[in-house]
Parts: structure tokens; sequence; C-alpha cells
């Protein structure tokens, strides 16, 4: 028996992690597998060859605008990442519950459905596949920005602040205006004013400004376990190597739904520039371009996004029978639904299903801060002469102090136990037959 259990423990100890997952991955690929992030399960795993068996999204029946700009090429696919918060959702087609009703046919490129208050993934469609964001991008600003500026905090506006794409949208800052930070976020969240965006992101960068806030943006991105997001602007004006994914962005957008300010602006319908007085400057009222508030019973609000580069991008959230949903999704066109209307089908789609139905969950920060810190914490080895315990899972933490060869030398030492019991037992029994006179013959 004891032999038996060390066979195991030398086994368990000696299995490497998982060959999918990447030894650079922000995941740390040798968590395990009761870890929330679910990512070292095993290639071979009927969730993973499920996974592999891509199921195409429902698509109308329109023909692709034309003239669109090439796809940015994304980064290469970590496994690992694709695999956060549950197998079934490293697809690049559809994953829904078995045996619910269809979800609606989108021109959306990808697209997620989840409950705000349990995390649960109802259902999505290439969750992590990389797009380009957009505007919706300014909620991973919000996330990171909002906790730390004070909404009375009155600033005045810079130049750098207005230098924006021609075309693209503003909310109408004046160089040299003074402008409450209550008011920026209005002209933010609304408006989808790029100006707003750039003076928020330098007051919130302090000395080193917009750089020092785009860096805190991904960082927190990471911190919310958004993995495949990276920022270039805080406005979401294409850049170079920016991505984020419908995942990605259901996780920031819970973060934010969860902030009472951030909902009374994401429902306000409509506010006022204040005018500016001493440069002669009128003031002026500007719209929540969000229809969903408008148009949607129960709506919570969210964020509208275009470039030509990225398309139509969409967040939206309502509540419903004390049910709270977000959809997401990216890389959709406007014919025949806008994005809003096709956040609003999904919504209807989601509050339609059961409340136990899910495909994966939205990983929690304070639950991904505990498995790291749990995962690279040192481990003192118990006494080496202690058989190990059947009830014991076994490890597969590469961070384990126990080495391969020490887990051997305990192996070799346990299992010769038995056998050294027993010859020491058939030696004494030999001893005590002998005589006296010669067992202590000999030198001395």
């Amino acid at each position: 028996m004891a032999a038996a259990l060390t066979a195991f423990t030398l086994l368990a100890l000696s299995s490497p992690p998982s060959a999918a997952a990447s030894p650079s991955s922000p995941l740390n690929a040798a968590a395990s597998p009761s870890s929330p992030l679910n990512a070292a399960a095993s290639p071979s795993s009927p969730l993973n060859a499920a996974a592999k068996a891509v199921v195409p999204c429902p698509r109308p029946k329109v023909k692709p605008p034309t003239g669109r700009p090439a796809r940015p090429v994304p980064p290469p696919d970590d496994p690992v990442a694709r695999a956060v918060g549950g197998d079934a959702l490293a697809t690049n087609g559809l994953a829904v519950p078995a045996g619910v009703a269809a979800p609606p046919a989108l021109t959306a490129a990808t697209w997620l459905v989840a409950d705000l208050d349990t995390g649960e993934v109802l259902g999505g469609c290439g969750p992590h596949v990389y797009q380009t964001p957009a505007s919706v991008q300014k909620l991973l600003l919000a996330a990171t920005v909002m906790p730390h500026l004070d909404p009375r905090q009155t600033i005045k506006v810079a130049q750098s602040d207005l230098d924006i794409e021609p075309g693209s949208s503003a909310v109408g800052l004046v160089r040299g205006g003074s402008y409450s930070i209550a008011t920026l976020w209005l002209g933010l969240i609304l408006n989808s004013g790029n100006d707003a965006a750039n003076a928020l992101a330098r007051v919130g960068g302090g000395r080193s400004g917009v750089p020092a806030t785009v860096k805190a943006m991904n960082d927190e991105a990471k911190r919310l376990g958004a993995y495949q997001t990276h920022a270039v602007t805080p406005s979401g004006l294409d850049g170079p190597g920016q991505f984020t994914s419908a995942y990605d962005l259901a996780l920031i957008s819970r973060r934010l739904f969860d902030r009472a300010d951030f909902r009374k602006y994401a429902l306000t319908r409509s506010a006022t520039m204040p005018a500016q007085k001493a440069l002669k400057k009128g003031g002026f009222q500007f719209q929540n371009e969000n229809r969903l508030i408008f148009n949607y019973p129960g709506a919570l609000g969210g964020k509208t996004g275009f470039t030509k580069l990225a398309r139509h991008s969409y967040v939206g959230a309502a509540q419903r029978n004390g049910r709270r949903l977000v959809v997401t999704l990216l890389g959709a066109e406007n014919n025949p639904l806008k994005g809003w209307q096709q956040g609003a089908a999904l919504l209807d789609w989601g509050f339609k299903l059961p409340k136990d139905a899910s495909v994966g969950k939205l990983v929690d920060p304070e639950s991904l801060a505990t498995t790291k810190t749990t995962e690279n914490a040192p481990v003192t080895p118990g006494p080496t002469n202690k058989a190990p315990q059947p009830a014991a899972a076994p490890q597969r933490d590469s961070s384990r102090t126990l080495t391969f060869a020490a887990a051997a030398a305990v192996a070799v030492i346990l299992a010769a136990t038995p056998l050294l019991l027993l010859l020491t037992q058939r030696r004494r029994q030999r001893v005590r037959r002998r005589p006296r006179a010669q067992y202590h013959a000999g030198p001395s």
C-alpha cells in the first residue's frame, strides 16, 4: 500500500504542466485546474475537443459594404488567454448552452452576453477573438481614471486636448475653457468626445499626462483579467497594436456598471456644456448617442463606437425581473440593424434564457489576485518520513519548492521502508536464535 501511494506521489510531482500553456502568458501557465482562469485543462479533454469544433454564428443575408479597410493583423493567439472564463469560450464560432433557442443573426463579428451580477456568460460568438475597439475603449479609460478624479474639480482645456483626428467625434471643448470633471465625463459617455477623452487622460496622468494614463489603462486591463486588451489611445481612435475582445469588454463593463456615478452618467439623456464667458463662447446642449436608453425598457446605458477600421462596436446593459445583463459586440455593420439594435436583440435573447444557463464565467479580479498570490507563495515541504495522505490533491504547480529530484528521493525512501523493516525484523529473529558465545566472538 505504501509503495502504491509513493508511486502516486512521484507521478503527481513529476507530471509537467499543460503543454497548451505558454510560459510567457500573463495568466501564469502553471495555474492549477481549480484556478478561476480554468486555463490548465488538458488539450485532450472533452471540453477542449468541443471548443475545436467551430459552430458558425448566425449571420443575416446582407452584402458587406465596399471600401472597408483591411483588418489589422492581430497578435498571435495564446491558447491560455483564449480559455479564460472556460474552455467553451475558446472558439472562433458560437458558444451557447445546449438546447436553448438560437441567438439572433447579427453582422457583429464577435459578441458576448453575460450576467452583470453573477458573472455567468450566457453565450458568445468568438468571445476571445481579437478586434479593434473604437470608442468603446473609453470604458477602459473610465474604469481606470474615474475612481481617482473628483467630479467637482475644474480644469482648463489645453491645446493638446483638441489634437484629435479630423472628422472624429468631439463634444466641443474650447481651448482655455474651464470645465468640471463631471462635465467631461458626460461629454465622453454621451457624445463620445475624443477631446474629453484627451483632457481626462491628461489630468488623470498627472505630470506624465496621457502616456501615464494609457499605461495605467493597460495595467487595469490586466488586473481585471482582460488579457487580450491593449490600449494605444485613451479615446479608442485607431492606433497600431490596439486590440480588445468581446469577453474583455464585458469584464471592463461589469466593473463600471457596479459604480453608481457611471450608471448616472450613462443614463443621462442630455446635458449642457457651460458657456465660456471669458472666451466669448456660449453654452450648448448635447445628447446621449446611445439610443438604447430611449427605446429599451430597463436600459442601464452603455457606449457606442465607430471607426472605419474597427467598424461599429457597442456595449449595452439592461435589467429585467431582478436580472442585469450586459452585451458587447465588435466589428458590426449598421445594416440591417444598427449597433444598439443588435445589442437590444441580444438582450432579448439573453433574458429568455434560464437563469442557470451558462457557457463560462467572467473572471473576478479579487479571485485572480488571490490565485496569483497563492501560486507564487513559497511552500515549505513537510517531514519526508510521513506517508502521503490519499485525500490530498496532486499538485502540478511548477513554483513548488519541492523539486523532482527531492520528490524522487522521498519516493525511494518511502518505497524502501516496508522492505527495510521486513529485513530488519528477520535479522533480529536470526540473531535471537544464535548462541551468545558465537554472537560475541570476533574483534571488539
